[in-house]
């Protein structure tokens, strides 16, 4: 659970309870597809039973904190949007390792986990810095500018499985027999 990589989302909303995002490493024209993300309202993340839940990672944090941007819109624009997803929960599977030195995506998909206020969940200051720089906002102007943005309800303590057991998810390979026909 040391793995800190950028990540930019382009969401394709479905309905009001369900987008999904294809993932890149970058922003720019030779970015890499490296995952996907299903984002779900936190209505439908009730109907999950106990197993489900413990693969989604809660959206609040790095929505309030600042962390989560929509580069080129302003704030009073953006935060309209970010106060309904603050309560969503996410599964993000990265097929792509890059971050580890594949220069294809190979091997089993990574779970992976939002930021979260405490390690190892939490994002560097530096990689922070070197983003705002790099789009020219503001992460604190951003978090000062959402602190009006409500909690949610409570989080369901199914999701963000590492922070109550320091756990994260492995995919194992294995055979299975093909039902054909």
């Amino acid at each position: 659970m040391k793995r800190k990589i950028e990540t930019h989302h382009y969401a394709a909303r479905l309905n009001d309870d369900f987008l999904q995002c294809a993932v890149y490493d970058s922003d720019q024209a030779n970015a890499r597809l490296i995952g996907v993300e299903y984002v779900i309202s936190e209505k439908v993340f009730k109907t999950f039973p106990q197993e489900e839940k413990q693969l989604w990672h809660s959206h609040a944090f790095e929505i309030k904190e600042g962390l989560w941007v929509n580069p080129g819109v302003p704030e009073v624009i953006q935060k309209q949007e970010l106060k309904g997803l603050a309560s969503t929960y996410g599964k993000f599977w990265c097929t792509w390792q890059f971050d580890q030195g594949d220069v294809l995506p190979m091997g089993p998909p990574s779970l992976m986990m939002s930021p979260q206020k405490e390690d190892p969940g939490r994002i560097p200051d530096p990689s922070i810095q070197k983003r705002d720089a790099y789009y020219g906002i503001s992460t604190p102007n951003m978090s000062k500018s959402r602190a009006d943005i409500k909690d949610p309800e409570s989080l369901d303590p199914n999701a963000d499985r590492w922070r109550q057991t320091g756990k994260g998810w492995h995919v194992k390979l294995v055979d299975v027999l093909m039902a054909l026909g």
